[in-house]
C-alpha cells in the first residue's frame, strides 16, 4: 500500500501523468474511453490523437473524453460561429469543427456562440475579459485546465512538478474570479484537467 508521500506525489502531479483525467482508477477511465468514446471518435481525430501520442509535450493534449463533451456542447447549444483560443496540435479545434452544422464556422469576430480557451494561463483573466465582450449573451465558454493537475486544492508548501508550479496561482485566480462574475453561470467539471464551463447571462 501506497506511504502517505506516495499518495500525496499522485494528488498532486509529482509523478507524470500516464492521461489527463482525476479518476483514481486507470482501470474505469480506460472502460470509459474504450466503451464510450473511442468507438464514436472520427477517424481524423483518431489519427491526431495517436500523431500526438508521440510528441515530447503530448501532456499538452486535449483528452478524447474532453473532446468528446466539446462536441456534444456545441449541438447542445445549437452553435454556428465557434473560436478556439490556444492550439496544440488542433484535436480540441477538430472536436468543435466537426460538430458545427453545416453552414457553422470558426470566427474569430462578431456574436460567437461557443468559445473554448486553452491556452497561456498567466493570461486567462485576460482572454475572459475580452471573450465575454465577442460571446453573446446565452453563448457558453469553456476554460481548460482549471483543476491544474489537481494543484488547486494542494497545501501551499507542497512539492509540484515543475510546469505545474508557477502557473497554479493564476488558475486559482481565474477560478475565483469566475465564482464571482455576475455576468456568467458557470459550472466546473472534472473532465480532463479540470474544464470550467460559462454561460454569459448578462
Amino acid at each position: 500500500m501506497a506511504n502517505e508521500e506516495e499518495q500525496k506525489n499522485h494528488l498532486f502531479g509529482i509523478k507524470d501523468l500516464g492521461h489527463k483525467t482525476l479518476l483514481q482508477s486507470d482501470a474505469l477511465y480506460q472502460y470509459i474511453l474504450e466503451t464510450s468514446v473511442y468507438p464514436r471518435e472520427h477517424e481524423c481525430l483518431k489519427e491526431i490523437r495517436k500523431m500526438t501520442a508521440k510528441h515530447p509535450l503530448n501532456i499538452m493534449a486535449t483528452p478524447a473524453d474532453e473532446g468528446q463533451l466539446l462536441s456534444m456542447l456545441v449541438k447542445l447549444t445549437n452553435s454556428k460561429n465557434a473560436l478556439e483560443i490556444g492550439v496544440f496540435t488542433g484535436y480540441s479545434l477538430l472536436s468543435t469543427a466537426l460538430a458545427l452544422p453545416p453552414d457553422g464556422k470558426e470566427n474569430k469576430k462578431g456574436s460567437l456562440d461557443f468559445v473554448f480557451v486553452d491556452a497561456d494561463k498567466d493570461n486567462y483573466l485576460n482572454y475572459h475579459k475580452r471573450v465575454l465582450e465577442l460571446v453573446k449573451i446565452g453563448g457558453l465558454i469553456g476554460y481548460d485546465n482549471t483543476l491544474w493537475a489537481g494543484s488547486v486544492a494542494a497545501p501551499p508548501d507542497a512539492p509540484l512538478m515543475d510546469y505545474i508550479k508557477p502557473l497554479r496561482g493564476h488558475v486559482m485566480e481565474l477560478n475565483k474570479y469566475l465564482a464571482q462574475d455576475s455576468r456568467i453561470e458557470i459550472c466546473q467539471l472534472p473532465v480532463g484537467d479540470g474544464i470550467t464551463l460559462c454561460r454569459r447571462i448578462i
